[in-house]
């Protein structure tokens, strides 16, 4: 192929340059076209845009692929955990065990929260968004840590990012324990990053709380398989508002914001919303596979399929045998997850499914997985975020490090022409 495309516009020839990237994925530079021609592109959605040049994570959608930084996220989710691959996407490289360990002690340094954050928290009513409380607690973290953070000092970095990656952890399960009326909880240094979750989600002063090594397992690849998913709609968002040098705590509220929305990180919760409904109407699913086929239905699986992914999401193939142990483990008897089995089964088999790649998706398990554990429906998004926050840091830093520009898209306008001022007496 050619290293130059050529654009014919109103009788003029533009050479454009075309660049490749490390797996060969081709892309037309079209940094100089409105300079050159003084025209634009027109892409809604961005599906055709590339945004940026990352480092961090390559997807190929038409063969199931997911790589972080080279690495193979079967074997991520398999031989490493999620503060290792949080490592890993921030800072380039897979840390060896002396790093590691001090990346998990660094992080327990700013694990306390400042105590007139519980004056925030208590401002929201009790039945409060769990996500809408998490945009507003990490944008509020600004205000306790208003130091601003130079991305091209190493030490400034590391250190944002271990508090960052602390405090998050901590204020995303207060969200949950503010809508349970529990007592507000703390991070134990004595404990794993991931098994800290389970204990602050759910230990209560008046008792022990012991996790399951299974269920902590689970959920430490659950957060590895969420960490990083390219330049989606949040990760985007968390690039956008820090090209104008917004700070790291402001950029990734704007992240939760975007997550938030149920054709991004709520599809899981839409998946739970989705069994209820089935199983609220009788619990037929074949009726409702039914609905699922007819066109002129509104009904929709949710859970099924994938925006990027033409194949099998990779991931869904991980989580399944996750949730498999999880719920084997358990031993949980639950109408919905029987539906979820049912369901399952159809997608896996049915010819209609197979030949439009309808297959369940990492949402789908993920909800099941965090139905079994008790964690309400709302929270769901929440430990979507909690996953993809190394993934938001990461694109956050590199973006900054870069010196790319402040983003500022373009539009084709098509409202009225210029007309004359009509003044009131004649309106």
């Amino acid at each position: 192929m050619s290293d130059i495309a050529i654009l014919k516009l109103d009788g003029k020839e533009i050479e454009l340059p075309v660049l490749r990237g490390s797996e060969n994925e081709v892309a037309i530079d079209i940094d100089k076209l409105r300079a050159l021609t003084g025209a634009i592109t027109l892409d809604p959605g961005y599906k055709n845009s590339g945004a940026c040049k990352s480092e961090i994570t390559f997807l190929d959608g038409e063969e199931g692929i997911l790589r972080y930084r080279g690495y193979a996220i079967e074997d991520l989710a398999e031989k490493a955990n999620f503060l290792e691959v949080s490592y890993l996407l921030i800072f380039g490289e897979l840390p060896n065990k002396a790093t590691l360990e001090k990346f998990e002690n660094d992080i327990r340094q700013y694990t306390l929260i400042h105590e007139e954050m519980k004056n925030i928290l208590d401002g929201f009513p009790k039945t409060a968004h769990p996500m809408g409380v998490l945009a507003s607690l990490t944008s509020a973290l600004t205000a306790f840590n208003p130091k601003s953070v130079n991305p091209h000092n190493e030490e400034q970095m590391y250190q944002a990012v271990c508090k960052t990656m602390a405090k998050f952890l901590v204020i995303a399960t207060w969200t949950y324990r503010k809508m349970q009326g529990y007592p507000m909880s703390y991070y134990d240094n004595s404990k794993g990053y991931v098994e800290n979750f389970m204990h602050l989600m759910f230990e209560l002063p008046t008792s022990k709380y012991t996790v399951d090594p299974k269920i902590v397992a689970a959920l430490d690849k659950l957060f590895i398989l969420h960490a990083d998913h390219e330049q989606n709609c949040s990760t985007s968002t968390v690039r956008i508002v820090g090209s104008s040098h917004a700070g790291l705590f402001a950029s990734i509220s704007a992240g939760v914001s975007a997550l938030w929305g149920p054709l991004h990180g709520g599809a899981n919760q839409a998946v739970l919303e989705m069994l209820e409904e089935i199983h609220n109407n009788g619990g037929d699913v074949a009726k409702y596979v039914l609905k699922a086929k007819d066109k002129d239905d509104p009904f929709r699986l949710m859970g099924f399929g994938h925006r990027v992914y033409k194949n099998f999401d990779p991931r869904a193939t991980i989580i399944k045998k996750a949730a498999d142990d999880v719920l084997s483990s358990l031993g949980i008897q639950d109408p919905l997850l029987d539906i979820a089995k049912q369901l399952e089964k159809v997608a896996l088999e049915d010819e209609y499914f197979k030949a439009r790649n309808l297959y369940p998706n990492v949402d789908f398990y993920s909800g099941i997985i965090y139905r079994a554990l008790g964690i309400p429906t709302e929270m769901f998004t929440v430990l979507f975020a909690i996953g993809r926050l190394p993934g938001w840091i990461a694109q956050w830093k590199e973006m900054r490090v870069n010196k790319e520009p402040i983003g500022r898209p373009r539009q084709l306008y098509v409202g009225s022409p210029a007309r004359p001022f009509v003044t009131m007496d004649k309106r």
